[in-house]
């Protein structure tokens, strides 16, 4: 017995499904590799070392006006122009001057450099607490209680023993005591 031969008409309806499927399925798997990729609002922490390594490392988030912004794994000792500079550097809007470059990480932190002209990112808005990490002695100056002297100590401070991991950490500039961290509670962050 012969077979029937396929029309040209079935022949072209066959050939369009068959693309339609090729094209479905090419659709399917480009956007679900697309969906994994912006599954989470998060970028995933750049630089990743292995699991016995890692404990050696130091995580910071490197924000604002840095051309790739995310969470990083640094060397313990690392400066804030080592993660800036992971990240891609600052970007032309940046106002680096606002960032103390020279001042060491610690894990946890996040390095906020600010667009040139913007609030900065030691606390430009009223109700933004105040960056002790990268504040300058003219911002913490303005907090209440704290003179222009007080205010240098406190740099002074972060620049000869690092950066700050606690508001309570201020007990150790001289002149400040728990009275005056009591008041700055709310005002200023690590």
């Amino acid at each position: 017995m012969e077979s029937p031969a396929l029309t040209p008409s079935w022949r072209r309806l066959l050939a369009g499904v068959a693309l339609a499927a090729l094209v479905v399925v090419l659709g399917i798997r480009h956007f679900a590799g697309a969906a994994q990729t912006q599954a989470s609002s998060f970028a995933p922490i750049r630089a990743a070392a292995p699991a016995r390594a890692a404990a050696r490392r130091i995580v910071v988030d490197v924000a604002g006006a840095v051309r790739r912004p995310g969470l990083y794994r640094l060397a313990p000792g690392t400066r804030i122009a080592d993660a800036v500079a992971i990240a891609g550097g600052a970007t032309p809007r940046a106002d680096i001057t606002l960032v103390n470059l020279a001042a060491p990480l610690a894990d946890g932190e996040q390095v906020l450099v600010p667009v040139r002209g913007g609030a900065s990112a030691a606390g430009g808005s009223p109700t933004a607490p105040l960056d002790l990490n990268s504040a300058t002695a003219e911002q913490l100056d303005a907090l209440p209680g704290i003179g222009p002297a007080t205010a240098a100590k406190i740099v002074a401070f972060r620049q000869a023993h690092g950066p700050y991991h606690s508001v309570a950490d201020l007990d150790a500039v001289p002149g400040i005591g728990a009275s005056r961290i009591a008041q700055l509670q709310g005002l200023v962050i690590p």
